[in-house]
């Protein structure tokens, strides 16, 4: 081989480690000799191998070793050298762990195919979107197209031909050395520190930057009563260490500090600057390097009584209430529901990824941020803007957030600040209109962000290869306003509907598979649907009827060519009553939270043809015979307004009957009018709460505070303390006579003669 490896990698480190930037080296070419040059390359470097990950199937290097499936290990972690091999697959997610791993100074080696031919290539990756009814060799290779030309575009990325035995890009940007000393000088920590300062001194001293100094003075107002501390920054600005430090600090003064992330991994650097920092003060019994909690869970525990202990969020919602300090980080990785509830706590800080590499929406910035201004909290914000692990400007930063479009956003305000269905356009956006315009594509890819509280890399991919996937926007002046991203599914041959209804899983048939098999349904799949995966309207356009309007357009596209359209979302009041305003109903709640979400989640039908219509009334039907069932046990938890809202949205032509006897009845009537007992006999009242809610006329009959009032004690049998407390009546007895008056509309619309008759007894 005529091109020397070694002396091209030494190049690349030498000026990487000049500027504390990293860069890329692609091998393209053969696998084999992808890893001879990978070999080659790391017997040459004086790099420990300790100092090395190689990402891909195969353990065959002496190094570190992880599947791309289990790349998200390598976040919070920071290595010189990481090697992904992309000849079997390429996952976009482990890519973007991959590179955020790679430390200042240091290198990413990605093994290619030749970089000519590998678009046209089908992976493991692009089988995993070959979704039924379509095949592998229907999904496009849009994503690696794209993906290519970044490679060869960008500064800082050496690319090597193996084929050929050149050198295509030597990947060497000659900057002048700029290698970054930003500690924080003697001046900065007066500045920073005054001398009222509740945090140590060490704990200033123990920031990398004056960047991170002044993040975590901002933690110091979570001493002063009911707060909120929200930290933002991109990766490797050193948000998390600065969280860690705070929580040491709270630790080493007594205080009980609980820490949330969506995984205890995902917060190790927390509990390892914590632990540091308590070494550093001399105050420390266990630190998370030789001490866990019961469950195995990391434990920072001092002498002065003060503890960093971690939870996952939705035990966190329960305990965060005697907790002194609540912290979360990767704040964007939950659910806005769940970060709502943690406002519990009067002492909270969030921290957060603006772009992060594992792919976070922005449902805290944009949704959650809002409705914190309106709690009970003092809020106190800070951004980290200044890179610690690598110089501002890295290169390979600069490159992953094009590739993979993590910093992805909607058109600013004022573009769009006009728009209304009136003034917009509807449109589709192919493949190939997306990649033609790069603003298109970060505009409708950052609505996208916005419409879920979880995008990753992956999903970019999708929306450019995937065979069953439809893109359709509302534009105005050029610029997308809304967007949808739409799914077909059904069409499903009987071996396939069968192998479902059997337990096979079937990808990519999201709604057919539920109604299948868990609803048991066997001929769900055979009608053809169109789901909604996700629908987004630009903030500063809300409440102008434009998601609607968007909605309404797929539907003229579309309904002749379907025989439904679908959803399924974690559901919530709002958006149920959204989606029942479109002419969706709910045929199904999930019986339990999504562990993502920590929402149950809604499946709602809106049928365009007979078989769809066949579809949707069967399963309404089924969903409202069960529903009471469901209430008294696996949503006996579900908020009593999610519990209405769903019961509004199941669209039946035909009700079912009110089955209920002539002595139910009496019952009934005399838990209403008389003094009769709701608790000798809960069963009749349970059809009636639901025939109630799923009729149409009825709305408004009952307030709000009597519908819920009947949900929590009939429909979720709820106790009367119970339901008094939650829903503010003086006292049980006052609830208990607050429950007999909402009964009586229900009584009088419903009831059989002898009902009535029984009604007139005790009105007379």
């Amino acid at each position: 081989m005529t091109v020397d490896i070694g002396a091209l990698a030494d190049s690349l480190l030498a000026e990487a480690t000049a500027t504390n930037e990293r860069r890329a080296l692609v091998l393209a070419g053969g696998r084999e000799r992808g890893y001879e040059a990978l070999e080659s390359l790391l017997a040459h470097l004086p790099i420990p191998i300790t100092e090395t990950t190689l990402v891909g199937p195969d353990d065959r290097l002496r190094c570190a070793h992880c599947p791309q499936a289990n790349a998200t290990r390598l976040l919070g972690t920071t290595r010189t050298v990481v090697a992904i091999d992309a000849h079997a697959e390429l996952r976009p997610n482990a890519l973007g762990s991959v590179v955020g791993a790679v430390d200042g100074g240091g290198l990413l080696v990605v093994l290619t195919p030749s970089l000519e031919r590998w678009p046209a290539r089908r992976d493991g990756f692009d089988e995993s979107l070959a979704v039924p009814p379509f095949s592998v060799e229907d999904v496009t290779g849009h994503f690696r197209r794209r993906l290519v030309e970044t490679l060869e575009s960008h500064r800082g990325i050496a690319l090597v031909d193996l084929e050929r035995s050149r050198v295509r890009a030597d990947g060497l940007v000659h900057p002048p050395p700029t290698r970054s000393t930003a500690k924080p000088t003697e001046t900065d920590f007066e500045r920073v520190r005054p001398d009222s300062s509740v945090f140590p001194r060490a704990a200033y001293e123990a920031c990398y930057t004056t960047d991170q100094a002044d993040a975590l003075h901002t933690f110091e107002h979570l001493a002063d009563g009911p707060t909120a501390v929200v930290l933002e920054a991109d990766r490797g600005r050193g948000k998390s260490s600065a969280a860690g430090l705070a929580a040491g600090a709270f630790a080493a003064a007594g205080e009980d500090v609980l820490v949330t992330a969506s995984s205890a991994a995902n917060a190790a650097e927390v509990f390892a600057r914590a632990g540091d920092l308590c070494e550093t003060l001399d105050c420390t019994l266990e630190t998370a390097e030789t001490a866990a909690a019961g469950d195995g869970s990391p434990l920072v525990r001092t002498d002065t009584g003060g503890h960093v202990r971690f939870a996952p969020p939705l035990e966190t919602v329960d305990a965060c209430a005697d907790a002194d300090v609540v912290l979360v980080d990767e704040a964007a990785a939950l659910p806005v529901r769940v970060l709502e509830s943690l406002l519990a706590a009067d002492r909270i800080a969030f921290a957060t990824t603006v772009h992060g590499y594992e792919g976070a929406g922005r449902g805290f910035s944009v949704r959650f941020r809002d409705r914190l201004a309106e709690a009970r909290h003092a809020v106190e914000s800070y951004t980290l803007a200044d890179p610690i692990r690598y110089a501002a400007g890295d290169p390979l930063e600069v490159w992953a957030f094009r590739a993979l479009l993590l910093d992805a956003r909607p058109p600013v305000d004022p573009l769009v600040a006009e728009a209304t269905p009136e003034t917009v356009s509807y449109r589709p956006l192919s493949a190939a209109d997306v990649l033609a315009d790069e603003h298109l594509l970060r505009e409708a890819f950052g609505l996208l962000v916005l419409a879920h509280y979880r995008t990753e890399p992956n999903d970019l991919a999708r929306l450019l290869d995937a065979p069953n996937l439809e893109i359709r926007a509302l534009c105005h002046e050029g610029h997308v306003v809304s967007v949808c991203l739409l799914a077909r599914e059904g069409a499903l041959p009987a071996e396939v509907r069968a192998e479902m209804y059997e337990g096979g899983r079937v990808r990519g048939n999201m709604l057919p598979d539920v109604l299948t098999s868990q609803l048991r349904d066997e001929r769900a799949g055979a009608p053809v649907g169109l789901r909604v995966m996700r629908i987004a309207t630009h903030h500063a356009v809300r409440s102008r009827g434009l998601g609607s309007y968007l909605l309404e357009r797929v539907r003229e596209e579309f309904e002749s060519a379907v025989d439904w359209l679908g959803t399924g979302f974690g559901a919530t009041p709002d958006l149920l009553d959204f989606w029942a305003h479109n002419g969706y109903g709910t045929v199904h709640v999930s019986t339990r939270r999504n562990d993502a979400s920590g929402e149950h989640s809604a499946i709602m039908l809106s049928p365009t043809s007979e078989a769809g219509r066949a579809l949707a009334e069967r399963h309404a039907a089924w969903f409202a015979r069960r529903v009471p069932a469901l209430c008294a046990d696996s949503l006996a938890a579900l908020e009593a307004d999610v519990v209405r809202a769903v019961l509004r949205s199941v669209a039946l032509d035909d009700p079912p009957a009110l089955e209920v006897t002539p002595h139910e009845w009496r019952v009934v009537a005399g838990a209403a009018y008389g003094p009769g007992l709701f608790d000798v006999d809960p069963g009749p009242f349970r059809p009636l709460v639901v025939r109630y809610f799923l009729d149409t006329e009825t709305a408004g009959v009952l307030t709000a505070r009597e519908e819920r009032l009947l949900v929590e004690r009939i429909l979720q049998a709820q106790t009367w303390e119970r339901v008094a407390a939650d829903l503010e009546y003086h006292s049980t007895g006052t609830c208990m006579r607050a429950f007999g008056d909402a009964l009586c509309p229900l009584v009088d619309r419903y009831g059989t003669e002898v009902a009535l008759d029984e009604r007139e007894r005790f009105l007379e």
